[in-house]
């Protein structure tokens, strides 16, 4: 062993079977980027969006598709040239209550990419400027951006139980679909606990853990009758993604622009808290500059997924639950993870396989990785001192997000369009109030 991979070894995070800059088979690469993708959901954005607007079959097909492309690009854009972290980049929760709105209040996708284009651009700006790093340092310290990651850990969570494993289907009742769930999760603890407690043969298990769950749990189902490969078959090899100027026209509507750019600032503070809980799961602290460089990718991989035909990107923060489970982060399997989304969105097959994996046997795994994204949150802040002022910069965005998540529809109908957009989105309100106490309430002074 060379001496720079001995020192690789002994300075990686001793909870890390393989570490960030470590390379590993080209195999086992191509397996574990396939278990990032499968375990991201980053089918439920447009698959949401696409059944709010009522669009065709062929046109959510072809949002979904160029999801994936979007992601792809974007995330090779970032592990390879800017953050040069061990992320994927996949389609946002933040906007899609404000994409909606834009879509039926300005007719269409055109104004929603336009729109996206836009603020894609001034994130770039941002980022090239190194004004993102001041407002990083005075707006989303530690206390702040670990509490973010938590939100976006809580806010996902129902989305597991209420989009994936209660919902009874055509083959599962709501009963089977919670077994299913409870077992793939079981599954997923087990095989993760397994490179604890036997360190030698363990450790597979573990690397592996997440798509065994996946694979076991759809078994289970297929002898339950819950696992229809029809869709597989009638699925044609290749297909083309919904693109931009080919697919779509382009848009821009002034009031559609000024919602996205504070969606876009949002989405920044969130993508930001998944860089630092990254960042603990690896111990590889994140630089100024890298923050810069990592806006930069972000602003660029948000104009490509515009331009592809998708809504904005961000950093997942699935993926850090996930190298906390497996304790795998090399950046190959990432770069394999974003090769695996550009394949998808060309292969149609692939994709339906992938669909095939029944909702409840994704939600137990999804439901597990949340919980992981919210105590990522709390390792993030753990060091503070928890005087009053940070409980309530911590419990009230917290409060605010699980109130926004059961808030009435009628409720939120009654409110200008313009706040409508914003309260469909809980992380994004959330992550505000988060920012604004931490600005207004005063730190105590020391009393020497």
């Amino acid at each position: 062993m060379k001496n720079e991979e001995i020192d690789t070894v002994e300075t990686r995070s001793n909870r890390l079977t393989i570490g960030m800059n470590e390379d590993i088979p080209l195999g086992q690469a191509i397996v574990l980027g396939l278990q990032h993708v499968l375990a991201m959901d980053v089918y439920v954005p447009p698959f949401i969006i696409a059944t709010a607007v009522a669009m065709s079959s062929s046109d959510a097909a072809g949002l979904i598709q160029s999801t994936f492309l979007g992601a792809g690009i974007a995330s090779l854009i970032q592990v390879l040239f800017f953050l040069k972290l061990p992320v994927c980049q996949g389609p946002s929760f933040v906007p899609v209550g404000a994409i909606i709105g834009i879509y039926f209040g300005a007719q269409g996708m055109d104004t929603v990419l336009g729109a996206s284009i836009v603020g894609a651009l001034a994130v770039i700006l941002l980022g090239m400027t190194g004004i993102y790093k001041y407002i990083v340092r005075n707006f989303i310290p530690t206390i702040v951006s670990g509490t973010i990651i938590m939100i976006v850990g809580l806010t996902l969570l129902p989305t597991a139980f209420t989009s994936n494993i209660y919902p009874a289907t055509e083959t599962l009742s709501a009963n089977q679909n919670m077994f299913l769930a409870a077992v793939t999760a079981a599954i997923l603890i087990l095989f993760s606990m397994l490179g604890d407690y036997f360190p030698r043969l363990g450790k597979y298990f573990r690397i592996s853990s997440v798509i065994i769950a996946l694979m076991i749990g759809t078994l289970i189902a297929w002898f339950m009758g819950g696992v229809d490969f029809q869709s597989v078959a009638d699925a044609s090899f290749f297909s083309l993604p919904k693109l931009i100027f080919v697919n779509y026209g382009l848009h821009f509507d002034v009031s559609a622009i000024l919602t996205m750019l504070v969606i876009y600032m949002v989405l920044l503070a969130e993508t930001t808290g998944t860089w630092y809980a990254v960042s603990s799961v690896t111990e590889e602290a994140v630089t100024d500059e890298q923050i810069n460089k990592g806006v930069i990718g972000e602003g660029i991989g948000c104009l490509v997924a515009a331009l592809v035909g998708t809504t904005p990107v961000t950093g997942y923060s699935t993926n850090a639950g996930i190298i906390s489970i497996t304790g795998v982060a090399s950046k190959k399997v990432f770069v394999m993870a974003s090769c695996w989304f550009i394949l998808l969105s060309f292969v149609g097959k692939l994709s339906a396989l992938i669909h095939a994996v029944p909702s409840a046997v994704i939600g137990g795994v999804f439901a597990v990785v949340c919980v992981i994204i919210l105590l990522s949150g709390f390792r993030v802040i753990k060091n503070e001192e928890f005087s009053e002022r940070e409980l309530y910069i911590i419990g009230v965005p917290l409060i605010l997000a699980i109130g926004l998540l059961f808030m009435p529809a009628e409720i939120k109908q009654e409110t200008p369009q313009f706040l409508q957009y914003l309260l469909d989105s809980p992380i994004a309100l959330s992550a505000i109030a988060a920012i604004v106490m931490n600005k207004l309430i005063p730190v105590k002074k020391t009393v020497r």
